[in-house]
């Protein structure tokens, strides 16, 4: 248990985290050669394909799409004002169907590039893709 009385999740070992920068860095690299925007983690906010480390020991490389600042802006906006979940307004339906396309689109990419690729799960990760490793 920590400091504080409730348990905090590990963190993955400077070994384990060598291995997930080189694996992120390859993952960005096939991106990019794919003709998508993508950068590493350090560069958050800006469209394309976001590659990040996850330094928690059950984590590892993840990959979410960043769309430009107005599109994600007028969805928030909109989920915030409270809306009815049967009756989503386009600009909501419009920025989830960005997200979807584009994760299964990485996906399909990072698979054809040589690497073992799942959703992410949704309620820790949201939309992003989870690079497990190469499997060439």
């Amino acid at each position: 248990m920590g400091e504080h009385g409730f348990d905090l999740p590990p963190k993955a070992t400077r070994d384990v985290m060598d291995r997930r920068e080189e694996l992120a860095d390859k993952a960005c690299e096939a991106l990019a050669q794919a003709g998508l925007p993508a950068h590493r983690g350090d560069l958050q906010g800006r469209p394309g394909a976001n590659v990040q480390v996850d330094p928690l020991a059950d984590g590892g490389v993840l990959v979410e799409w960043g769309t430009q600042e107005e599109l994600a802006t007028a969805a928030v906006d909109l989920l915030e004002s409270g809306v009815d979940p049967s009756n989503l307004p386009h600009a909501i339906r419009h920025y989830e169907t960005v997200q979807t396309c584009m994760r299964d689109a990485i996906l399909q990419i990072l698979a054809s590039a040589g690497f073992h690729v799942a959703r992410a799960d949704a309620h820790t990760y949201g939309s992003a893709v989870h690079v497990k490793g190469r499997t060439l």
